[in-house]
């Protein structure tokens, strides 16, 4: 029984989560070829402010970028 859990920032939508869930849900299905009844995903979201990629906290990176979209 596969367990997945997904770690992202917060800020998508229900709708997206719930897409993303169905879909690693039937990928991971289909690439172990266990039942997707058995199959467990779970999101875990965290703050902008505790996610570093590229050197840029998100928090920081999206600051900067709803600047640019105002100026």
């Amino acid at each position: 029984m596969p367990f997945i859990q997904i770690t992202m920032a917060k800020g998508r939508t229900a709708d997206q989560k719930r897409d993303l869930l169905r879909e690693v849900s039937a990928a991971a299905a289909r690439a172990t070829g266990t039942p997707e009844a058995a199959v467990r995903v779970w999101v875990v979201e965290v703050d902008a402010g505790e996610v570093i990629a590229g050197g840029t906290i998100l928090a920081d990176k999206q600051a900067a970028a709803a600047e640019r979209t105002t100026s």
